[in-house]
């Protein structure tokens, strides 16, 4: 494709209605490395090479195109941290006046970053379910740029798969492997493939993983015992804040993804996540926990699979978690 390397090279599969109103910071096409882990191959999608340092710039791109394309003149959205300074750079670009809640207890190099962009920054106290809940009440007079909620971010997650696929010579992989929370990569890349494969140009849909932390693990629980929706979960801390979601508000989605393409959740430990977070950077791979993670659930994964062309992602660089990193050595 004859394309600047970027995820609006997907330009027709986005719903922009005019590429004036695009908000664009040159996102998207990051690598996709070969990676020996354990005595097997896998391929990792590097996503914490965008201009935010994680993934949800993906989401940003499109939802605050889009929201500049309505006339939108201020947004309020709540993050765990990266998709508030996703959210926060993209209003920049487009000029658009952005309010961020985060709980208190958000990475402190995910508050300044938020904060580097202008963006007014609004701490809650409580959980992030309690953060949510104020800023939809804050939602009532502006437009709620959810990355949760809002269909057009994952109108940009989706391009995940768009690029997988092409970079593999434009086939599907066995298997993905992707941390989930509220689901929103999971389900963009689910989306990606979908349409895809009704436009003929795959002939699957890949197996989906999800990869929760054994601390906050409501999608785990109710997979196992067979349930369409989640239930309250008693969440415990963990390093991983990104997936630390009790509530998941697309759990219903998320569960009924995972058995349509045969897929599974695993849950990973504290000690499991820094075990891997420290091998990571043995590798030369600097991340966050959430990404760590997911690389400790592909590790648990892969001991029962023999072959399988398997690709999974490191969200987050650890740059926006340092702090929190520098107590783990």
């Amino acid at each position: 494709m004859d394309r600047p390397p970027n995820l609006w090279r997907y330009r027709e599969a986005l719903p922009i209605l005019k590429d004036d109103h695009i908000v664009t910071l040159g996102e998207g096409f990051t690598p996709l490395e070969e990676l020996a882990l354990d005595s097997r191959s896998v391929l990792v999608k590097i996503d914490y090479l965008f201009p935010t340092g994680s993934y949800k710039d993906r989401g940003a791109t499109v939802l605050i195109s889009k929201a500049r394309e309505l006339g939108v003149q201020k947004i309020v959205e709540d993050s765990s941290g990266n998709a508030g300074s996703a959210i926060a750079a993209y209003c920049a670009k487009a000029k658009i006046s952005c309010d961020i809640y985060v709980p208190e207890g958000t990475s402190p190099g995910k508050l300044v970053q938020i904060q580097a962009y202008g963006a007014t920054l609004k701490k809650v106290e409580g959980s992030r379910e309690k953060t949510a809940e104020v800023a939809m009440e804050a939602a009532s007079n502006a437009f709620y740029a959810s990355h949760c909620w809002n269909p057009f971010f994952l109108h940009g997650t989706k391009t995940f798969a768009y690029e997988v696929c092409e970079q593999l010579n434009w086939k599907s992989p066995d298997t993905m492997i992707l941390p989930v929370g509220h689901g929103t990569l999971f389900l963009g890349t689910y989306l990606g493939f979908k349409e895809l494969k009704e436009a003929g140009i795959v002939g699957k849909i890949p197996k989906l993983i999800g990869i929760q932390s054994a601390a906050c693990a409501p999608l785990e629980e109710a997979f196992k015992k067979g349930e369409r929706e989640t239930q309250p979960f008693d969440k415990q801390e963990t390093v991983a804040e990104g997936i630390a979601i009790a509530k998941p508000v697309r759990g219903s989605q998320v569960l009924e993804v995972i058995r349509e393409t045969r897929g599974k959740i695993l849950s990973v430990t504290e000690e499991e996540i820094v075990t891997a977070l420290q091998e990571m950077g043995q590798k030369g791979y600097f991340i966050e926990p959430t990404s760590a993670a997911t690389i400790a659930g592909l590790k648990k994964y892969g001991k029962h699979i023999k072959k399988e062309v398997i690709v999974t992602t490191l969200t987050g660089i650890g740059l926006k978690a340092s702090e929190r990193i520098g107590h783990l050595y």
